[in-house]
């Protein structure tokens, strides 16, 4: 191979290689927070508390949501009633309490009592602790307590 091909094959590596590390966001899992800057899809109460962040990705574009508190991401879900909101691919997150790091809602255990943005009282923990609840427990909790 002569010294232009070379290069332009160099080049042409280099172009997709550049363009592909731009791709932050794989249309799965959490989405990337900026603390103190997103506000919440429902109150609108910036996003700061790395203990009871929420978040929700679906639709066609996988579009992540982000709330201060699992009761705005319920609420925001029946207020909206997006189409995709009962797919299998919807993704519901919650920050875990103790490590701030993503969990499944579905899968998360949830404890009350706790001091949350929107006072919604509820907290995301990674195993089941005495008192806690599952996902579907939690929601019927909040939904009954209303706002």
């Amino acid at each position: 191979m002569n010294r232009r091909g070379l290069l332009l094959g160099g080049i042409s590596v280099s172009v997709l290689w550049i363009s592909g590390c731009g791709k932050s966001d794989p249309g799965h899992g959490p989405g990337r927070v900026h603390w103190d800057r997103d506000s919440c899809a429902r109150c609108r109460m910036i996003v700061s508390d790395r203990r009871f962040a929420a978040q929700i990705r679906g639709g066609e574009k996988r579009q992540v949501f982000q709330f201060d508190d699992i009761g705005c991401a319920i609420f925001w879900l029946k207020e909206n009633n997006p189409p995709w909101a009962t797919a299998p691919d919807t993704e519901i997150w919650v920050a875990d309490t103790q490590s701030g790091a993503w969990l499944d809602a579905r899968t998360a255990h949830f404890v009350s009592g706790k001091t949350t943005p929107m006072l919604y009282g509820y907290g995301a923990v990674r195993e089941p602790v005495s008192g806690s609840v599952d996902f579907a427990t939690l929601k019927a909790a909040i939904l009954a307590k209303g706002r």
